[in-house]
């Protein structure tokens, strides 16, 4: 089973097509992240990483959302 994270691009680094990367902030943890499935992703939008690759964006509702149920998961 996979698990993708949200996260918020923060900070574009190269947006090469095919070895674009980016900082991607997970709540104050920041990684830098494979941009290539979402060359169309601004700062401040919300993306899907999974192994340390950006799969797709997603809107900041959704977002928070995932990170709310994740957090649920985290106390039970």
């Amino acid at each position: 089973m996979c698990l993708a994270i949200p996260g918020r691009v923060a900070v574009w680094i190269d947006r090469d097509p095919l070895m674009g990367t980016a900082d991607i902030d997970f709540g104050g943890t920041t990684k830098r992240c494979q941009m290539a499935c979402v060359p169309d992703a601004v700062e401040g939008d919300y993306v899907l990483v999974h192994a340390g690759v950006a799969l797709t964006i997603i809107d900041e509702t959704a977002a928070q959302s995932l990170l709310a149920d994740l957090a649920k998961l985290e106390h039970e």
